[in-house]
């Protein structure tokens, strides 16, 4: 119980002290005129309130991420809890955060445009694709897992496709309709109902009849079965199991949604710092809730060995016996709603970033549709993929997205005097994840190749980048000289 209580102080000082020190460093203008003013056109640049604007980018980089990503990752033992708060602290919400009010200040732009500004055209052209698999990727994945879900809930005449369909179905009207009609309207009820549900299991874990294990109780070492050991070494595989909840590079292609309808500046820290704390919060909460529920690290291992055990499952069973009827309803709503809404808002996302490099207007409803459909239908053909399989991908190509914007981000810090080591350092170690995890996860996701050899290679990669960074350091002119930040 004290491990849960100290990381989820820590989790809240640091949104307090580093989320104040990230704003410094950049240093708002809160006189600054935003997008949402500047180009509002009543469907995508639209002023909306803060709260709204903060619970609607909170339910869009929250899905099942963090919670699906905090049951698998918290067998890696307690490095899990560690990563998770330090993760989202010093990784993840700033990433959110500096990406978030840099496409403040360059009118709302897309990830791509604002990781091509910094990196060259090249990169540009590669984000461009990269931006988009992975939107789908999100698509198709939050499909799958939530029909599965949904049916298992409703008679068996409602089964997975007819509630994959009714998603889809769903996701078109999300991704084409102006931001404030739909999304702006449903999106701040269900984020509250995903707030319920964590604030639910922390009540049970702090006054019901059940005993948190105490997580560092055991020692840092990795909790999978001896067998799986070799195959889920600590690193690289936790950072890439718990993305969502430490970082995710997915989260860079929805802040530029968010900055269309911010009205002012100094609202950037509470929207996308505070949005990734809240989301660091509830994947916190999921993996105490599990060890917990499961009675340790041997007990999850033994429930996810039985037949027809899962995370939906599981999430399934924790609220209805935690929350009751009625709590595990709205509970099992909540997760339902996350994943729908993030699905929906990865879609419109993919929409805008192809209107953006197109330059293609999307202020007619049929404009829209024409550059959805074929997004859709590349969604569908993603969805035939094995889950296990899809999920991998999504996760090695999240955190591989956020390699590209933490040194899109340092670059632009470092062009404009600022203190670009807060994102250097995350940056370095990201790419270090990143080049391991892919080299030696075995096939067909990755190379399989030798634990130690991947990791050469992962540092190898990760000093050249930062060799190259230097380089580019040496090339700029006096901070004097450097235009301010815009």
């Amino acid at each position: 119980m004290l491990s849960f209580l100290a990381s989820l102080a820590i989790l809240i000082a640091g949104y307090i002290i580093y989320g104040a020190f990230a704003e410094k460093v950049f240093g708002i203008d809160p006189g600054r005129p935003t997008p949402a003013i500047t180009k509002a056109d009543g469907v995508d640049f639209v002023p909306m309130p803060t709260w709204k604007v903060f619970l609607i980018q909170f339910l869009n980089i929250a899905g099942l991420g963090p919670i699906f990503g905090a049951i698998m990752g918290i067998m890696f033992g307690p490095a899990a809890y560690l990563w998770i708060v330090l993760g989202t602290i010093f990784a993840g919400a700033v990433h959110d955060y500096i990406s978030g009010i840099i496409s403040l200040r360059a009118d709302g732009a897309s990830l791509p445009e604002i990781v091509g500004r910094e990196l060259g055209s090249g990169i540009r052209q590669v984000m461009r694709a990269f931006s988009i698999v992975l939107l789908i990727l999100v698509g198709g994945v939050f499909v799958v897992t939530t029909s599965g879900l949904v049916a298992s809930l409703t008679p068996d005449s409602l089964d997975a496709t007819f509630w994959a369909v009714v998603i889809f179905i769903y996701y078109l009207m999300a991704t084409m309709f102006p931001v404030d009609k739909l999304i702006g309207n449903i999106y701040p009820l269900f984020a509250v109902v995903l707030l319920f549900m964590a604030v639910g299991l922390v009540g049970v874990m702090l006054f019901g009849d059940v005993t948190v294990p105490d997580a560092f109780a055991s020692g840092l070492g990795n909790h999978y079965p001896e067998a799986g050991r070799s195959t889920h070494p600590v690193f690289p595989m936790l950072f890439i199991s718990i993305a969502c909840g430490a970082i995710s590079g997915f989260h860079a292609t929805q802040s530029p949604m968010m900055a269309r309808c911010m009205k002012n500046e100094r609202l950037a820290r509470p929207v996308f710092y505070g949005a990734m704390v809240a989301e660091g919060i509830v994947a916190l909460i999921w993996a105490a809730a599990t060890i917990t529920f499961t009675k340790g690290y041997d007990g999850l291992a033994e429930y996810m060995a039985q037949p027809g055990h899962s995370p939906s499952s599981l999430i399934h069973d924790i609220s209805t016996s935690w929350l009751g009827a009625v709590g595990g309803i709205i509970a099992v709503i909540g997760v339902i709603a996350a994943p729908i809404t993030t699905g929906d808002t990865a879609l419109r996302s993919a929409r805008l970033i192809v209107a953006d490099f197109t330059r293609f207007k999307q202020d007619k409803i049929w404009q829209r549709a024409l550059v959805s459909i074929p997004l859709f239908i590349l969604t569908y053909l993603v969805m035939t993929i094995d889950f296990n399989v899809l999920w991998r991908y999504f996760a090695w190509s999240n955190q591989t997205m956020a390699v590209f914007t933490l040194w899109a981000s340092t670059v632009y810090l470092a062009r404009h005097g600022r203190l670009y080591i807060i994102t250097l350092v995350p940056a370095m170690f990201m790419t270090m994840v990143c080049t391991s995890y892919i080299l030696v996860a075995p096939s067909p996701e990755g190379f399989g190749i030798g634990y130690s050899l991947s990791l050469g290679f992962g540092a190898m990669a990760t000093v050249v980048l930062t060799a190259l960074f230097a380089r580019y350091l040496r090339s700029l002119p006096p901070v004097a000289m450097r235009p301010a930040a815009s």
